[in-house]
């Protein structure tokens, strides 16, 4: 990743009160057993509560990110994007012991902006008002996924390299989603680095989740257009579990779309031309069935999208080396 211009900048954090609770709280109870007996109860997704390995961590994130935001809130960018917003690195130290890194803070600041998704309801969601669930994802990487506890934005961890990828690309995503602002590619929302004391650092991503709200999800797919290794085990009927599904999974089921038929198809043919050029290697067309009212049924094409939601979601770049 380049150095940023101007320099990267230090500066001690604000924090809500709860916000400091939160990230001094330690974990009593180290991870297994408690792993072990809340996956009995509710595998796939579950609080991270004091209890929880990653209790500790999380709140901390909790902690940054609503400083962050504030960051944003108290100064707004203003006039025409510049290259500056693209390269800026803000790190905060909290006094909790830990540092919270903001990349291209004001690129993101105006993308959600432009999403119309308001800085309050951001921090609010992210913040410390309630605790991250922890997605147990079907994927075969090493990162870990998160919720925010009102299940609308979902957070990564991500590699170093990774994020130096997505930073150098994120001005032509950014202009790509101006030119076409109903792509379905993922929304990303942020890129941030948490250290605590002299430690390595660890990144991690925000975006939409394309699963909110998450309430009359039946069913939900990671489709990849491949047979090998794209079964997962459904669960039980009326079992609380929360399952990714895959490709063969989805095998013999088809899907109507109507006259949305045209459009959908020309996007997904603009955005994988996109990752295309990128040279984005792996990537996924995520799906959720929403059951519908009865006072919704008969209507018709004009619901398919609030019955059945999609998302591309953008995962690897060739040539990334995956054991950093």
């Amino acid at each position: 990743m380049a150095a940023p211009s101007p320099g990267p900048r230090e500066v001690l954090a604000s924090s809500p009160e709860a916000g400091s609770r939160a990230a001094a709280a330690g974990s009593s109870r180290r991870g297994l057993l408690w792993r072990l007996r809340d996956k009995q109860s509710r595998l796939g997704l579950f609080e991270i509560d004091p209890g929880h390995e990653l209790h500790q961590m999380t709140c901390m994130m909790q902690a940054g990110l609503w400083a962050a935001t504030q960051v944003s809130m108290d100064h707004p960018p203003t006039g025409p994007p510049t290259e500056e917003d693209f390269s800026q690195v803000l790190t905060q130290v909290h006094e909790q012991g830990f540092e919270l890194g903001t990349l291209a803070g004001p690129a993101f600041a105006r993308l959600r902006r432009s999403l119309g998704l308001a800085d309050e309801d951001y921090q609010a969601a992210l913040g410390p008002g309630g605790p991250y669930l922890q997605f147990l994802s079907t994927s075969k990487s090493k990162a870990s996924f998160f919720l925010s506890h009102d299940q609308r934005f979902f957070l990564k961890t991500q590699r170093r390299r990774e994020v130096q990828v997505l930073l150098a690309h994120l001005p032509r995503y950014v202009q790509h989603l101006q030119r076409h602002p109903h792509s379905l590619l993922a929304r990303l929302l942020g890129v941030h680095s948490l250290r605590v004391a002299q430690g390595k650092k660890k990144y991690f991503i925000i975006m939409q989740s394309v699963f909110f709200p998450a309430g009359r999800i039946s069913e939900r797919y990671d489709i990849k257009g491949c047979e090998v290794s794209r079964w997962v085990d459904p669960a039980p009927e009326g079992s609380p579990i929360v399952l990714v599904l895959k490709d063969l999974n989805f095998e013999g089921k088809t899907i109507n779309l109507g006259p949305q038929r045209s459009w959908f198809l020309r996007q997904m043919e603009l955005d994988t031309a996109f990752l295309r050029e990128l040279n984005v290697l792996d990537y996924s067309l995520l799906m959720a069935f929403q059951r519908l009212h009865e006072d919704e049924k008969g209507l018709g094409c004009s619901l398919i999208f609030r019955t059945v939601r999609f998302q591309l979601c953008p995962l690897k770049r060739p040539g990334l080396d995956d054991s950093e």
